[in-house]
């Protein structure tokens, strides 16, 4: 369709955000500038919510360059109407509201912002009757589940271990997988348990066991490793030639025959898509809290120091 720019940002605008003044800089609340007018392929969003996670303390500086310019807003998913359409995207129109995990990032600053730029092909429609902050707190977590359980490649009857899977990754990584009738396993702590017996965990052992390992029965197909020091102990439960995903960037080297890899996320427009979907459908389940924008800093804060309780915090 031909470029929509009615809706677009006036040079010279700024808009409020929660952000970094420059590199390595503390999160604030601080006025950026407006996006930059859609080009070839992408969007223009006006946010709706947006999901923090930990690993939006990488963005500055820190390990995961996504192309921040600051003075800039944090955040690499979130969902949004479309104010402008830029030139060759088809598939959407002003008024669309999409959700989106985007890396990098096209104008230089995230989704805590009143706008953002993104890239039409790591947009999905959001479906009718999705809450913006269930939209929002999908994209990474969602995908990064998703991914983590395509590279683990498990059937039907086969033992997955999850660590942290009371975390928001690992949570949505259980669900998925007992709907594919892998028997899971997962570390969590106890006041976890019964939540994630009723997500389709078949036994959840306390993490605060410092010989958990010990009290789990081995031989597992796959290991799904999302706290950070577990993949060591994990990787002897694995049976010969198993498999083990880190998602903490710690996946020892494999041994017996066992694959054991490190898992960095992706935008996958067709995956958001689908996991939006069971969403609505009621097959996955998320533990969302909402706070305003400019609640950002204390979010970043919560998050970063492990203090969110189990929930995806998100912005709105």
């Amino acid at each position: 369709m031909a470029a929509d720019l009615s809706a677009g940002p006036s040079e010279g605008k700024t808009m409020k955000a929660s952000g970094v003044s420059g590199p390595d800089a503390d999160v604030v609340l601080l006025e950026v500038p407006e996006p930059p007018t859609p080009g070839a392929g992408q969007l223009l969003l006006e946010v709706e919510a947006a999901g923090v996670g930990p690993w939006d303390r990488l963005l500055n500086g820190a390990g995961w360059d996504v192309g921040l310019r600051p003075p800039a807003a944090l955040g690499v998913e979130g969902v949004g109407r479309v104010v402008a359409v830029g030139p060759d995207v088809e598939r959407f129109a002003v008024g669309d509201r999409v959700l989106a995990h985007e890396a990098p990032l096209p104008g230089g600053s995230g989704f805590w912002a009143e706008r953002v730029l993104i890239t039409a092909a790591s947009a999905a429609i959001c479906p009718a009757g999705l809450d913006p902050a269930q939209a929002g707190a999908l994209p990474v977590a969602g995908l990064t589940a998703y991914q983590s359980l395509e590279a683990l490649g498990l059937s039907r009857g086969e033992r997955l271990l999850i660590t942290n899977g009371g975390g928001v990754t690992g949570a949505l990584a259980l669900q998925i997988a007992a709907a594919r009738g892998i028997e899971v396993t997962v570390t969590a702590s106890a006041s976890a348990a019964e939540r994630l017996r009723g997500l389709g965990a078949l036994a959840v052992v306390d993490y605060h066991d410092s010989d958990w390992a010990g009290r789990v029965r081995g031989g597992f197909d796959g290991v799904l490793i999302a706290a950070g020091g577990t993949a060591r102990a994990a990787l002897s439960l694995v049976r010969d030639g198993g498999r083990l995903v880190s998602l903490t960037s710690d996946a020892p080297a494999g041994e017996r025959g066992i694959t054991s890899t490190d898992l960095y996320v992706r935008p996958d427009a067709a995956q958001l898509a689908h996991l939006a979907e069971a969403v609505v459908e009621g097959k996955l389940k998320q533990n969302v809290e909402a706070l305003p924008l400019n609640e950002g800093p204390v979010a970043f804060a919560r998050v970063s120091a492990g203090q969110a309780g189990g929930k995806k915090i998100v912005l709105t």
